[in-house]
């Protein structure tokens, strides 16, 4: 099996369409990558997926605005085409399986909407690390109880 985790923002507002009796949420993802090329120069190279979504419930669409960033899983799917300069062309695509709103402009998305694959929506605070004593690395055992 291969699962396709990506983090990037939305390229533009979601379209939702029924086909055959089904819905389906698709959207573009973005992620751009800054790097120096062998002769140091800075460089920038942005990776577009497209994204589809199906399931019955379509309130996280409201949501997937462009410029959103979201967080998806799911399982990748290539296309190769010819393009209008009769180039041969590939998109990735990916049917997403689960959804996460992760941030965004302005600090709109403040909270986390998780979309799963049974389509449910559920809000709430954000995860972040914390460095509280109350995590499961704290409670460990330290290198000198173990017993090798």
């Amino acid at each position: 099996m291969i699962k396709l985790q990506i983090i990037g923002n939305l390229g533009k507002d979601c379209i939702v369409k029924d086909v055959n009796g089904k819905t389906v949420i698709n959207f573009s993802v973005a992620h751009s990558e800054r790097y120096k090329d062998a002769q140091g120069n800075q460089k920038e190279r942005t990776t577009w997926v497209e994204c589809a979504y199906w399931t019955d419930k379509t309130a996280v669409a409201q949501y997937l605005t462009k410029g959103k960033t979201v967080y998806a899983e799911g399982y990748p799917d290539a296309d190769v085409y010819m393009n209008k300069e009769n180039q041969s062309t590939a998109t990735l695509r990916m049917r997403v399986q689960s959804l996460q709103l992760v941030g965004g402009v302005g600090g709109e998305n403040a909270g986390q909407s998780s979309a799963q694959n049974s389509g449910s929506v559920a809000t709430g605070a954000a995860y972040t690390p914390s460095s509280s004593n109350t995590t499961p690395a704290a409670s460990a055992p330290v290198a000198d109880d173990l017993p090798f």
